[in-house]
């Protein structure tokens, strides 16, 4: 009885622990230039985690490298800086490998989504690379494509130490996505100017052209290894479909990302899919999409569908459902990147976002260039919660009232609780308001353009101060709904 009771025990720990990367961690959908309303990429991401967690906010000040400076990965293999790095908006989760985001002053966006892969002899060199992965091509890269090629260098070189990932990476021209797999093999596409690609915890490339390197990057030996794995045979499967070839086939066929993937093709699509029909890589969407088309995809709960099983709220929070929806209880941050080129640097590349859940939170705008983040988004400069990241947090973190986040998680949990009672007043107040923000910013860059032509250093400050007081409204709003 008390093997049995071991065994039981061993057996909960194992499946505990593959939780925490079993594939239904994030959502991220990405627009290309002539998808959007204005001719702006488009990058929009739920980053979704297990737990009770803490999302911070730094800025990462842009920094002259000198001879001899060094990056230490999180393994400590230390690498050669690479000449300057720009400033980087940084949506730090403390303690995660992987919840991280960055926007950097060039207007390179990343973000990722987990992939279970199949691989289970990946080659990995000093440790592999995982954390540090994000961290250093934002500070390289200044366009997306010069992003995918950075991560797949380090790729090549380290190895993945992960089962699977998806990066998705865009500028102001172009975005991508690209598929690690564990060890020292990925490949990725670009998104083509007129479609969209939704990405939900699977692997969504299918089709494979390393000949057109306009559309798609990879190791060199992507096709050939799968046909040595015995995952790919030609005669048998026709042409390659990397997604099926290298997915782990429990998490490529899991229905909880599959109708994920869908809603999202579903709620934007010109030409919505039947659930069950082969899901594109990328489709048109029914009409040039803005920023708060995004938002509504973000808060999604299969709202007006058969596949909506909270029955109109009556059976409590449909974030806690039996169908894993896109906004979900794990939901910690949500954002749209608003990459737009034609505009002056300093207000060309904004950041909406929404701490905790986006369906009882509020986007707000932030600007990449901003020179520091409003006061009570993080506990610690930007360079001291690099090197504690790994750290554990002090009892008392997880409560703080007076992080910014921690009231916006407070807000959500208690929407959650009487879900169906509150959910309608507390959304009516934040689509008021960001109503209010998009007619206001747009009057306002009006102005900014201007004065940035006439005198940059005071323009800047009007522009940081404006952005700080729309994010104290805010949290002053989300503080009187609670």
């Amino acid at each position: 009885m008390r093997k049995y009771t071991i065994l039981l025990m061993l057996i909960f720990l194992a499946s505990w622990l593959r939780a925490g990367d079993d594939g239904l961690n994030c959502f991220t959908v990405i627009a290309g230039s002539k998808a959007s309303a204005d001719g702006s990429v488009l990058l929009a991401h739920n980053e979704d985690d297990s737990g009770k967690q803490t999302l911070n906010i730094h800025k990462v000040p842009a920094q002259e490298r000198r001879r001899g400076d060094v990056f230490t990965l999180k393994s400590g293999t230390t690498i050669p800086h690479s000449g300057s790095t720009p400033g980087l908006l940084w949506l730090q989760m403390p303690g995660s490998d992987f919840g991280d985001a960055y926007i950097s002053e060039f207007g390179v966006a990343l973000t990722s989504d987990a992939c279970l892969s199949r691989e289970d002899k990946g080659e990995l060199s000093e440790g592999g690379i995982g954390f540090s992965l994000r961290r250093l091509v934002a500070e390289r890269a200044r366009t997306a494509r010069e992003a995918v090629r950075i991560a797949g260098e380090l790729i090549g070189r380290f190895g993945y130490n992960s089962s699977g990932r998806a990066y998705i990476i865009a500028d102001a021209a172009e975005g991508w996505v690209l598929h690690a797999v564990k060890g020292k093999r990925w490949v990725a596409r670009r998104v083509p100017d007129n479609e969209v690609a939704v990405i939900a915890n699977r692997y969504t490339i299918t089709r494979v052209d390393l000949g057109d390197g306009d559309n798609f990057l990879g190791s060199a030996d992507i096709i050939s290894y799968a046909v040595a794995r015995g995952w790919y045979d030609p005669a048998r499967d026709g042409e390659f479909d990397f997604a099926r070839a290298y997915s782990d086939p429990g998490n490529y066929a899991d229905m909880r990302n599959n109708l994920r993937q869908w809603r999202g093709n579903d709620l934007l699509a010109a030409k919505p899919l039947k659930l069950g029909a082969p899901l594109p890589f990328s489709f048109r969407p029914r009409r040039g999409l803005r920023p708060y088309d995004l938002f509504r995809v973000l808060r999604d709960h299969y709202e007006g569908s058969k596949h909506d099983l909270s029955d109109h709220y009556r059976n409590g929070s449909p974030n806690s459902g039996k169908n894993r929806t896109i906004c979900t209880e794990n939901t910690q941050y949500a954002f749209v990147a608003h990459l737009r080129s034609g505009v002056p640097a300093d207000i060309a590349h904004t950041v909406w976002i929404a701490g905790r859940r986006p369906d009882s939170n509020a986007f707000s705008p932030w600007y990449a260039s901003m020179a520091e983040v409003p006061g009570g988004f993080s506990r610690e400069s930007a360079e001291s919660a690099w090197k504690n990241h790994f750290l554990p947090l002090p009892a008392h973190a997880a409560e703080d009232a007076g992080l910014a986040t921690h009231t916006y998680a407070r807000l959500s949990e208690a929407v959650d609780r009487q879900y169906r009672e509150r959910i309608e007043k507390v959304q009516k107040v934040w689509r008021n308001f960001e109503e209010f923000l998009f007619s206001d910013l747009k009057d306002h860059e009006k102005e900014f353009s201007f004065l940035l032509q006439s005198n940059r250093g005071l323009a800047r400050r009007i522009i940081e101060n404006y952005i700080h007081g729309l994010e104290y409204r805010k949290w002053f709003l989300a503080a009187e709904l609670l």
